[in-house]
């Protein structure tokens, strides 16, 4: 009979994700919801079709093609472009807020792997140093490997964000 696999990982590699993620959305401020509540509104097709209409219609009217109803903003249209021009200015600024918490949101994700990263290197290398102690006390024949020994040694993290600086030329990364 086979074994059914252990669902438990996932389990809690998912509320891990879900943790992580309300904490994110806990530090969420009325002008990150606000801007990404309209992100999500604005960046829509019934949002271009809206805007399509609006103008169509602001433009039949300005030149005379609706009856009854005066024209305010006769060819070449100034007001409709100053509109137009103010909506595209704030369209844009909300975006960059999106894209500047999406930023945020993703340095906090970099941390996060690069912290998991640094753990999963330790475990593995006291991993192979317990194997190393298990296969001498059993008197395994072992053959000299210096890449082995290497592994057994400790990450330095300093030095390795040392070579990251020097190679890159900046200054400015978190500490390990």
């Amino acid at each position: 009979m086979d074994k059914v696999p252990d669902a438990g990982p996932r389990i809690r590699q998912r509320r891990i994700r879900e943790e992580i993620k309300s904490r994110l959305y806990m530090k969420q401020t009325w002008v990150d919801s606000l801007s990404e509540f309209l992100t999500l509104k604005f960046g829509t097709v019934p949002f271009l079709i809206a805007n399509v209409a609006v103008f169509i219609f602001w433009i039949l009217i300005n030149i005379g093609d609706i009856p009854g109803i005066g024209t305010f903003d006769p060819y070449p249209f100034n007001f409709l472009t100053m509109v137009v021009s103010l909506e595209a200015i704030v369209l844009s600024i909300i975006v960059l807020i999106t894209q500047n918490r999406q930023s945020r949101m993703e340095d906090i994700r970099d941390q996060i792997d690069t912290e998991i990263d640094v753990r999963a290197e330790e475990e593995i290398t006291k991993v192979l140093v317990m194997l190393d102690k298990v296969a001498r006390h059993l008197e395994v024949p072992l053959e000299e490997d210096p890449e082995l020994e290497r592994m057994k040694e400790r990450t330095d993290l300093k030095r390795i964000r040392t070579e990251i600086e020097r190679h890159s030329g900046q200054r400015h990364y978190p500490q390990l």
